[in-house]
């Protein structure tokens, strides 16, 4: 009996897919059947809807091919909000490590994925329970970025 329930553990361990182990550490995801063109279209179009600030985007593919690498189209675009963010960086000053805010676009074999780090996640990884911070509110805006980037 004790053998069958370790290895009945066992398995829900390892079945357990990667995405639900990544969301458990604060990585929240959304995927679309659209062509990465069109979701980072969209993307840029719900981060200036929201009043956000895009800094910038890293092209990881680009950068790959430029040592003869290859990587499916992967890009991170970082944005953010300094009324927001600030507040989060004056209350820990290790916030400056996980802010400006990112979302990872990237082709997998199942369509484009998007990729993020939850706000509540961060807020537990840099110690800010101490702080009055908004961090349902901005949870709200960037899964709707997401989603708007989605298609959804």
């Amino acid at each position: 009996m004790r053998k069958t329930l370790i290895w009945t553990a066992i398995a829900m361990f390892v079945a357990v897919p990667l995405v639900v182990q990544a969301e458990e550490h604060g990585v929240m995801h959304l995927q679309s059947s659209d062509d990465i063109e069109r979701v980072e279209e969209r993307l840029r179009e719900a981060i200036e809807d929201k009043g956000l600030t895009l800094m910038t985007v890293v092209d990881h593919t680009a950068n790959a091919e430029g040592v003869g690498l290859s990587l499916p189209a992967t890009r991170t675009f970082i944005f953010g909000n300094p009324q927001v963010g600030t507040p989060m960086m004056q209350c820990q000053g290790s916030m400056a490590l996980d802010l400006p805010q990112k979302m990872v676009v990237r082709e997998t074999d199942e369509g484009v994925r998007l990729e993020w780090n939850s706000p509540h996640y961060l807020a537990e990884r840099h110690s800010l329970e101490e702080c009055d911070l908004p961090l349902d509110k901005v949870a709200g805006v960037l899964e709707g970025v997401a989603n708007a980037a989605a298609g959804q």
